[in-house]
């Protein structure tokens, strides 16, 4: 059914015809939505934390790309910008079920690739299409908002942001399993099967929205954001290397500015605008967005930075590794036997962090911790949105991750897993209510016909949030790499050691994490959106 376009008067009163389901549906048919939606939505959570969790041992494969290896997880977040929004108007007019199955078979080709390939740049392919699956939990809340009754909206909400700490728990389970008993390609293998299942369970379960929208669609500003962000990304990881004041070097930082500054003036100008400037001006969906873009970072970059130092082996575990490579070295050009006592390696600069744990043994210490208390609180926060609004959901979760952040930087000289593993359990918390937090208030937000551009804009500033977190780590790791001085015999050589950074670049990169969740919560504190129980999205008088 096509929906009726109505005056902004009579949307505050009347709703249009989604396909809501009636009050008196059986919960049994509710929660077997709910859990079909976040089954398959999964996939991005779950192809996240995995990937995010074994950057680590994909270097095997991979190992002359360096600190580039965090573009696995960054090209995700670009890619998942520019397509996010057009896939969300695509939902209103096609119908949000239809496009998420349409999501599901792109990421089931970009595991496949990723499973079989060996080169970089196709690796990297592969990534991006399986980013097209960012829109499926934008998507998945306004089918929740579509579907389900008033009155089980909030706490749905909450499920499905708390299916996000599921991911965190079981996906670096899974993913240790498979790699530390195969390899890394196993770890696509599944999530290609995991795909398929999850998409016959979603198309069978759950129905299709009646909404939608008759628009247009003109890419050009996400476009040009998506494209600007990318240089201007490129220029903060690569800057170190090329030279930060060189004019070729500051062609991309000024290529992607201008990118980015045209992005208003095209949607502005535009007749179909993929991201509306007049919704963005909205104090409610404007400081939501702000919210998400400077709070988010820390989401992606706390369990992968965490994830590296854990899998990284000690300093003295270090040094034997590359005496033992020494000496290898020297019998098969030598011939010679050469004893250990004659290697001496100092590393330059030492490092505090590294347990030397494979990646299921990441997964038992450390990011069990945040699945499970992302799984309980997701829900909890669903709860308390209905109750007390969302903007105190926002205001605990920045404080959490914020300290969490600020305290994992102080850690760094006095580094232990069991105090990493304590900051893991406490960020799941900050973790769930944040998602939860940015889910309902968007929700809350908007009218009906309005839900599948707002959720695209919020898919937007998640993605960039995420990517530009990301990117910040990889340039802070580049930007401290660490040399092993080797002397064997009074002859000395300098040998770069790679994958391993000092603790500098890290305790940064946790720095700027804390600065850039503190602009988070002055933004949640004085944000008059929120402050009252969710409506689940009816707009009242």
């Amino acid at each position: 059914m096509t929906a009726v376009p109505i005056t902004s008067d009579s949307r505050q009163t009347e709703e249009l015809d989604t396909g809501r389901l009636p009050d008196d549906t059986s919960r049994g048919r509710i929660l077997a939505i709910v859990v079909a939606m976040v089954l398959l939505s999964e996939v991005t959570a779950f192809q996240l934390t995995m990937v995010g969790a074994s950057l680590q041992k994909i270097t095997t494969t991979f190992s002359h790309v360096g600190a580039d290896i965090n573009w696995a997880v960054i090209v995700s977040g670009i890619v998942g910008a520019a397509t996010t929004p057009i896939l969300g108007k695509l939902s209103d007019i096609w119908g949000k079920k239809r496009v998420f199955l349409l999501c599901g078979l792109f990421f089931l080709v970009g595991c496949l690739l990723d499973a079989v390939t060996s080169d970089w740049w196709l690796f990297l392919l592969g990534r991006g299409l399986q980013a097209f699956t960012v829109v499926m939990m934008i998507i998945s809340y306004g089918l929740v908002r579509d579907l389900l009754p008033r009155k089980h909206i909030p706490l749905a909400l909450g499920v499905v942001a708390g299916g996000v700490g599921f991911s965190s728990l079981i996906g670096p389970v899974v993913a240790g399993l498979l790699v530390d008993n195969f390899e890394w390609r196993a770890m696509f293998w599944f999530l290609a099967a995991y795909a398929v299942v999850s998409m016959i369970v979603f198309a069978l379960v759950v129905p299709e929205s009646k909404l939608r929208v008759r628009q247009r669609i003109q890419p050009y500003g996400i476009l040009s954001l998506s494209a600007g962000t990318l240089l201007v990304l490129i220029y903060a990881d690569k800057g170190q290397d090329w030279g930060w004041g060189r004019v070729p070097t500051l062609g991309w930082l000024i290529a992607g500015l201008v990118l980015i500054a045209a992005f208003p003036l095209i949607e502005s100008r535009s007749s179909a605008p993929i991201m509306d400037m007049k919704l963005l001006r909205s104090p409610k969906v404007g400081l939501t967005l702000l919210l998400m873009l400077f709070g988010v970072a820390v989401l992606a970059v706390n369990p992968t930075a965490t994830g590296y130092m854990t899998q990284t082996p000690d300093q003295n575990a270090l040094k034997q590794t590359v005496v033992q490579s020494v000496i290898e070295q020297a019998h098969q050009t030598a011939g010679v036997p050469l004893p250990a006592s004659v290697v001496h390696v100092t590393l330059n600069p030492g490092y505090h962090y590294g347990n030397g744990f494979g990646l299921l043994g990441f997964a038992l210490h450390i990011t069990i911790m945040t699945g499970i208390a992302g799984l309980v609180f997701g829900v909890i926060g669903g709860i308390l949105a209905r109750r007390v609004g969302a903007r105190i959901l926002a205001i605990v979760a920045c404080v959490i991750t914020g300290g969490v952040a600020a305290c994992s930087a102080v850690a760094m000289t006095h580094y232990s897993w069991q105090a990493f593993a304590v900051l893991a359990g406490i960020f799941g918390i900050g973790f769930a209510f944040f998602y939860t937090a940015g889910s309902v208030l968007i929700v809350d937000a908007l009218p009906e016909d309005q839900q599948g551009i707002g959720s695209g804009m919020l898919g937007v500033t998640m993605g960039l949030g995420s990517a530009i977190g990301t990117s910040i780590l990889a340039a802070f790791q580049s930007a401290h790499p660490i040399t092993a001085h080797i002397e064997v015999m009074g002859r000395t050589i300098d040998q770069p050691i790679p994958q391993v950074f000092g603790d500098r670049g890290y305790s940064l990169t946790f720095w700027f994490m804390t600065a850039l969740v503190a602009v988070a919560l002055m933004i949640a504190v004085f944000m008059r959106h929120g402050r009252q129980p969710s409506t689940a999205g009816f707009i009242v008088a």
